[in-house]
């Protein structure tokens, strides 16, 4: 886990409503809270938060200093953008009590290769990209790493039991959930060439056009018939 991710906030003026003044100014606006701690609104520059939030993610704690004071230490709980954008607006920080466990989402990082995959064709499917744990939070990591070498032979599966989790970290789900799986490539339907289709269309063709001549000589005999009588 990295130890010295640092955000700089500042307590938001309560005057400074408008928000796209505070965007304009390449600030983000933040709400703080944890247990035993009032609720603040603060704001934080862009580009800090961007170049932390890209190392830290939602597993790894923060030292947030506001107005200068001693850091607190923090978690990123969530994180608003604009759809269409994509730039932050708002970010929620939780205040963590070191003595005390917290829930939060790990990113998983799958490793090595399947040897279903490389010899037999196989598809691998990831089923999570992130799993749900509980710790205290000088226990958080960064990531957890799935190793992908067992996963050998066809319809293959790795549990979250199989794997081994840092210590202090316990899974909140059930110990059966599959992270990742290995499956057979779905069979594609060769399709005809284009020069057979071409040859079978003339056969239609002739065909149709032998059953036209056929019909049109059984019409002419039936009408040379009919002036005899």
């Amino acid at each position: 886990m990295e130890k010295d991710l640092k955000l700089v906030a500042k307590t938001r003026d309560p005057k400074l409503k408008n928000l796209k003044t505070l965007r304009s100014k390449n600030f983000i606006t933040v709400n703080l809270y944890g247990p035993g701690a009032k609720n603040r609104n603060l704001i934080i520059n862009k580009a800090d938060f961007e170049k932390i939030f890209k190392k830290a993610g939602e597993s790894s704690l923060i030292n947030l200093e506001i107005d200068g004071k001693k850091s607190i230490k923090t978690i990123v709980k969530e994180v608003q953008r604009n759809p269409i954008k994509g730039n932050y607006l708002n970010v929620d920080l939780y205040l963590v009590d070191m003595n005390k466990k917290i829930s939060t989402e790990i990113p998983l990082n799958y490793i090595g290769e399947s040897k279903a995959v490389k010899e037999l064709g196989a598809i691998l499917v990831k089923n999570m990209d992130h799993i749900k744990v509980e710790c205290l939070p000088g226990d958080l990591v960064e990531k957890i790493d799935v190793e992908l070498t067992s996963l050998i032979n066809l319809n293959d599966f790795i549990k979250i039991e199989e794997i081994n989790l840092p210590a202090g970290i316990s899974y909140m789900g059930h110990k059966n959930d599959i992270l990742a799986s290995v499956i057979q490539p779905k069979e594609e339907k060769e399709e005809a060439p284009a020069e057979a289709i071409a040859e079978e269309e003339k056969k239609d063709e002739a065909a149709e056009a032998e059953g036209e001549g056929e019909k049109q000589a059984d019409e002419e005999k039936e009408a040379a018939n009919q002036e005899k009588k």
